[in-house]
């Protein structure tokens, strides 16, 4: 079957001299997807739609948490790679949404595919640092917090904070920090060590679960449910800079040609005018 094969794919052995890489592309739908060694398509969710067969790997096997993907979002995807492949540097990207080649040539290929970071680009870059990020997103008129309270309901920043408050209390400085920051690494995406990634997942799916028990998504329609997917967007940097940890940079690249007219009015209308966010741009 597709999906085996594409298992063994993520926790295949290798060879002592050249670590592995997975990382996996989180889809929901059929869709190309590349064809580099070092990319494993994985459906995401699948324990809510088990109708659904895209032949890729699927995030309901093993050690799993797929029936919350209606609330985690690509982070069943993330919580699959953490508990069930042993590569050496696992990442997470979208089906429609990359790192892209530090090469500006390939960054500008006709092919959207063409553009992204290949296996041998990510292994040179992996060389300097044990963590690969999309380059921050910056918002400019507005602060983290603010553009999240403008968008969708403050309260997720609100009992974020008292979680770390009560047990998290060294990451409060940094939380703190990044709130007030007018950019950070957006989308989930990265690429670590094993051993990072360890360290991040316990960290990050301890606080998350906490956080759905003070805050019940089943109150909130489907958008807005998916608020632990997009609180950990802002968690990632709280957990880079509390411990200090470097990292490289590639451009984010989508695979379809983005509205940026409708993603900068939906944003200045947040702002400006209190409409608060009903579906992803």
């Amino acid at each position: 079957m597709p999906g085996d094969v594409l298992r063994k794919h993520a926790v295949s052995s290798h060879h002592a001299d050249t670590p592995s890489i997975c990382i996996a592309i989180a889809a929901h739908k059929p869709y190309q997807m590349s064809k580099d060694s070092v990319y494993m398509p994985l459906h995401v969710g699948k324990a809510l739609h088990p109708e659904i067969d895209l032949g890729f790997q699927t995030d309901d096997t093993g050690d799993n948490i797929s029936a919350l993907n209606a609330s985690y979002s690509e982070l069943t995807g993330l919580y699959w790679l953490w508990k069930n492949s042993d590569a050496d540097f696992k990442g997470l990207v979208h089906y429609r949404r990359y790192l892209a080649s530090p090469d500006f040539r390939k960054r500008h290929a006709k092919k959207r595919l063409d553009r992204i970071a290949s296996s041998n680009e990510i292994r040179e870059l992996l060389r300097k640092s044990d963590i690969i990020l999309p380059r921050k997103r910056n918002y400019y008129i507005e602060t983290m917090q603010s553009h999240y309270a403008h968008t969708l309901p403050e309260i997720h920043l609100v009992e974020t904070r008292r979680i770390l408050e009560d047990r998290f209390s060294e990451y409060l400085p940094a939380f703190d920090h990044v709130m007030q920051s007018r950019s950070g690494h957006m989308f989930n995406m990265f690429i670590m060590s094993k051993e990072k990634l360890n360290e991040y997942c316990t960290w990050l799916f301890d606080i998350l679960k906490d956080l759905t028990e003070r805050i019940d998504p089943s109150q909130y329609d489907a958008f807005n449910a998916r608020f632990p997917g997009r609180v950990s967007e802002l968690l990632l940097d709280v957990w880079l800079e509390t411990n200090s940890y470097s990292y490289e940079e590639l451009p984010a690249v989508s695979t379809e040609l983005v509205d940026w007219w409708k993603k900068g009015t939906g944003f200045l209308m947040a702002k400006f005018v209190g409409k608060k966010y009903t579906k992803s741009f």
